[in-house]
C-alpha cells in the first residue's frame, strides 16, 4: 500500500478546502495511506515569480523539512507541483545539501492527476455509475499553464475523466491561459480580463455543463468570470469530480 503526504497549496487551504478533502477521499479510496503535514504555508511560487528568489528559497527549505520523510508527495495543483519539481533544485545552487534534498523531493512529488495515472493507474479505478448514465454530465477540461507546459501533461486528466464515465467535450482553446497567472491578474487586470473573456466565450461554445481544471487559481479566475457574466456552468476541480464519480468497489 503506497503512502503519500499532501502539499495542500495556499489556495486550497484558504479558498478551496473542499478540494483538499476530495483529494484525501480519492487517494484513500484507492488504497493510499494519506498524511497532511502540519505547519504548511506556501510553496514559494508567488515569491519566485516576483523575483524574490532568496525569500522563495527560505520557504522552500521549510517545505523540504516538512516533507523529508515521505514516500510520495501529492499536489492538487500543476503550478505548485511544477515549482517543487522544476525550481526547488535551482534555488539551492550554493547549498549542496539542500540542493540534494530538493532533487530528492522533486523526484517523489506528483501533481494529483499524474499520480493517479502513473502510480494508481486508471484501470484500478471503477466508475460509480455506468458510462451511459454518467455520460449525461458534459465536462470541458481547461489545461492550466504550468501543468501543460511546465510538467508536459495534457492526457492524464482527460484519461481519468473518460474513465470516470463523463462526457468529455472539446473546449476551444483549452490550452490557452485563463488570465489568472498569479499576481499577473493583479498587476495587469485589463489584459487578464481580456484573456478571461475569451475563455468564457469558449466555455459557452463548448456546450459543457461543467468546466474542470487541476489548479485552484484557474478555477477561481474562471468561476469569477462565469458568475459575473450570469452563467450557470459549474466549475469544479478534477479531484472533486473524480471523488464524486469513482469507486474502488468498497462502497
Amino acid at each position: 500500500m503506497p503512502s503519500a503526504a499532501i502539499l495542500a497549496t495556499c489556495l486550497v487551504d484558504v479558498f478551496y478546502p473542499e478540494v483538499g478533502v476530495a483529494t484525501v477521499r480519492l487517494l484513500r479510496r484507492h488504497g493510499v495511506r494519506v498524511a497532511v503535514p502540519d505547519g504548511q504555508t506556501c510553496c514559494g511560487l508567488p515569491l519566485f515569480n516576483s523575483g524574490y528568489h532568496g525569500e522563495a528559497a527560505r520557504v522552500a527549505r521549510r517545505v523540504l523539512g516538512l516533507f523529508a520523510d515521505t514516500e510520495h508527495v501529492i499536489v492538487p495543483s500543476g503550478s505548485c507541483a511544477w515549482m517543487v519539481k522544476a525550481e526547488y533544485p535551482n534555488l539551492f545552487r550554493d547549498d549542496p545539501a539542500s540542493a540534494a534534498a530538493a532533487r530528492a523531493l522533486s523526484a517523489r512529488t506528483y501533481e494529483l492527476s499524474q499520480f493517479l495515472a502513473q502510480v494508481i493507474q486508471p484501470g484500478a479505478i471503477r466508475p460509480v455509475q455506468p458510462p451511459d448514465v454518467a455520460g449525461s454530465q458534459r465536462v470541458a477540461y481547461h489545461d492550466s499553464c504550468h501543468l501543460l507546459r511546465g510538467l508536459d501533461e495534457a492526457e492524464a486528466p482527460r484519461r481519468l475523466l473518460r474513465h470516470a464515465g463523463v462526457e468529455l467535450v472539446e473546449l476551444p482553446g483549452a490550452d490557452e491561459c485563463c488570465g489568472f497567472g498569479g499576481s499577473f491578474s493583479l498587476r495587469l487586470p485589463d489584459v487578464s480580463g481580456a484573456i478571461l473573456r475569451r475563455k468564457i466565450e469558449n466555455i459557452r461554445a463548448s456546450g459543457a455543463s461543467t468546466v474542470t481544471a487541476c489548479d485552484a487559481g484557474c478555477l477561481m479566475q474562471i468561476a469569477g468570470g462565469l458568475r459575473r457574466a450570469g452563467d450557470r456552468v459549474r466549475v469544479s476541480h478534477l479531484a472533486e469530480l473524480l471523488a464524486e464519480r469513482l469507486d474502488d468497489g468498497r462502497r
